[in-house]
């Protein structure tokens, strides 16, 4: 009898060893990557524009940017957010502009980074990024848009609450 249990056993354990192809994870799973899809960047006009020129941080962060619309493959990608998030990071330490020096700005500029995280997680996780790349440029469209907001204000807050 325990030789009968002990032979089951032993075919159990080794039935459980074998490896199922269909559920090993391909290592090679690249995703096509369709920047025709994709929005355009925003464009600033000429007066936020003189006003972002100055600002070195943000000017480097915007040329990366333009890195995104050139990607062929998935692996292009990864390089471009990776350098994303280190321009970020540099962007978030430097001294902003004194019009851009608003929580409006920081906040979209959060956002942005969010945005980015979170096509390179789908980037590390084997996820199409198609959704969240779109989400990131729409994101950043938004902050393009909060710097043109800003810069065409011509409501004097702090006069108006004087009065």
């Amino acid at each position: 009898m325990h030789k009968i249990l002990l032979f089951l056993t032993l075919i159990i354990v080794l039935s459980s060893c074998k490896e199922d192809k269909d559920k090993t994870l391909n290592d090679s799973t690249a995703y096509d990557i369709s920047i025709e899809n994709w929005p355009e960047k925003a464009k600033v006009k000429a007066k936020t524009s003189a006003i972002l020129k100055e600002w070195t941080e943000y000017t480097v962060l915007d040329k990366t940017f333009d890195g995104l619309y050139t990607v062929a493959n998935t692996e292009d990608l990864s390089l471009v957010i990776e350098d994303l998030i280190e321009k970020q990071k540099l962007l978030a330490e430097s001294t902003y502009p004194e019009p851009f020096d608003k929580p409006q700005i920081k906040s979209r500029q959060k956002v942005f980074h969010t945005f980015v995280l979170k096509t390179k997680g789908d980037l590390e996780y084997r996820i199409d990024p198609q959704i969240s790349v779109k989400e990131m440029i729409e994101a950043y469209n938004a902050w393009g848009n909060q710097f043109e907001i800003i810069t065409n204000n011509t409501l004097d807050i702090k006069k108006l609450l004087e009065e």
